[in-house]
């Protein structure tokens, strides 16, 4: 029986958004349970359909697992180095504690931007092999949206994504890590590896694997994966994580260099005859609103909207106004807005109470271009204290504590307002504050493509809107410093240059 040492350490980082992620955000989450330890690891996920619980449920009692410890935060502004270090150092202790392994499980986001660190998992697998040595084979899983640099690649020994976005497939990623952990244990650590990094960059908008051209690359990618291979990963990348390595990617671990050059070349050049087929159309907050006002005169289900650039699972703010004053210009009725996260609007919600009128400046706290306050009178409709069980194929289950939540109405639109940042990736966001969500006409949401696995069965159409907020859907608006030169801001797009001195 072997020893697999487990651990886990995720965030999606924006470097574009002024507030930092700090050792707090990652103890005490709105979404997720926080900071886990030894067998905290074991019993949270015991039950889950994270990646942990499926390499878990893979091994069935085959080795001993050394849980050492497990966190994640929702996706904010760059990781502070305090956080960073006293995380990552704990992980190095707990794991020279439990010394000797054979094997080590890293349950990873791929886009972490820490103060020190661009390529923070990158590091974090360095000192992780450090500690263990040159013949204990390392396993991580990554989200789809993962940034994957060389040292990810030199490190680890078999690298396993989502190959969905919506993210509906952590838990079978998990599975799949263990058996590559599984084969490593008996045929040792791969002779070759390989990475390419396509030449641009891929908005959010466009990476949605319910559609082409994502669709095919992932199936073909798993396809490809050949008995002589470990791994094969096509990951898309996350645009605000300003790293060198962010960007499109094709990785794999195999047991000849010949394998690993020829697949990962296969799948590059197949994106690459693809680039000008990644498109998905996004509109101007009035041209939104008016489409779907259009589109709901003859719909039978709701019109969704994604308010994507406030997305809060891109390190949006969540308190952007700009598509709730679009909705009351153009006297929408039937509309749903949210969730708006304005701690100060749900106190006064809460404070009045239910019937009550209060006129208030909503969201607009956040200082970025463009995003002001929304000001009115508003009905109080519905308080409570922002606590519900999800029930969609992205969340599976986890409860949420998103604090002191109202629903208020203004004219023909109702808007959700939570105390904390929430992505719209479940309908119970909405329902638990008791909207019926098939009798809405318009649902605007704050999500980007995660919403479509539990919102698409329930609306008629959905479509992208671009209203100011901290998550850009046009890479060159962003202002990088650490991208590599050459790489363009989106499919056929501009190319990023870095200027000498």
């Amino acid at each position: 029986m072997a020893r697999i040492a487990m651990a886990g350490f995720m965030h999606e980082t924006n470097c574009f958004v002024p507030e930092p992620t700090d050792y707090e955000h990652f103890a005490r989450p709105p979404d997720r349970p926080g900071i886990l330890r030894g067998d905290e690891v074991l019993k949270e996920f015991a039950v889950s359909g994270a990646s942990t619980a499926g390499f878990m449920a893979g091994n069935d009692g085959n080795h001993e697992l050394a849980p050492l410890l497990w966190t994640s935060t929702t996706p904010g502004g760059m990781v502070t180095a305090h956080a960073y270090e006293r995380i990552s150092g704990e992980i190095l202790g707990r794991l020279s504690d439990v010394l000797p392994v054979d094997g080590v499980y890293l349950d990873l986001h791929g886009a972490m931007v820490s103060a020190q660190h661009a390529d923070a998992e990158g590091e974090l697998l360095r000192r992780v092999r450090a500690v263990v040595g040159d013949e204990v084979p390392i396993v991580i899983s990554l989200d789809y949206h993962a940034n994957v640099s060389p040292a990810m690649v030199e490190h680890a020994d078999a690298i396993l994504p989502y190959r969905t976005y919506p993210h509906v497939d952590q838990y079978a990623t998990g599975e799949r890590a263990h058996a590559a952990m599984t084969r490593l244990l008996i045929e040792g650590r791969p002779a070759g590896r390989a990475l390419r990094q396509l030449p641009f960059l891929l908005p959010l908008n466009f990476q949605c694997t319910l559609v082409e051209p994502s669709k095919g690359i992932v199936e073909a990618a798993a396809a490809r994966q050949t008995e002589d291979m470990l791994s094969l990963a096509y990951l898309a990348g996350f645009p605000p994580s300003d790293a060198a390595a962010c960007g499109v990617t094709v990785s794999a671990h195999a047991y000849s260099q010949e394998a690993a050059d020829a697949a990962v070349d296969e799948i590059t050049q197949m994106i690459a005859l693809k680039e000008a087929e990644f498109a998905q159309p996004v509109r101007s907050p009035d041209d939104a609103v008016v489409e779907a006002m259009r589109l709901a005169e003859s719909a039978s289900k709701p019109i969704v909207v994604a308010d994507t650039q406030d997305n809060p699972g891109c390190g949006g703010s969540a308190d952007t106004v700009g598509m709730l004053a679009a909705l009351v210009a153009h006297d929408a009725q039937g509309a749903l807005f949210g969730a708006v996260c304005d701690d100060l609007a749900a106190k006064a919600a809460h404070a009045a109470g239910v019937g009550a009128v209060i006129e208030l400046d909503l969201g607009g706290r956040t200082d970025l271009p463009g995003v002001v306050p929304f000001h009115g009178r508003f009905k109080v409709e519905v308080i409570n204290d922002g606590r519900y069980q999800t029930t969609g194929p992205v969340a599976q289950g986890k409860a949420y504590n998103v604090g002191p939540s109202a629903l208020l109405s203004i004219g023909g639109v109702k808007v959700a307002v939570s105390s904390r940042r929430v992505q719209a990736l479940d309908r119970t966001v909405f329902e638990h504050l008791g909207v019926v969500l098939e009798e809405q006409n318009i649902i605007v949401l704050k999500s980007t493509c995660h919403y479509r696995a539990h919102f698409d069965p329930i609306s008629e159409t959905t479509f992208a809107a671009i209203a100011p907020g901290g998550h850009a859907a046009n890479p060159a608006d962003c202002a990088y410093q650490k991208l590599r030169s050459g790489v363009r801001y989106y499919p056929l797009g501009p190319v990023h240059e870095v200027h000498g001195d």
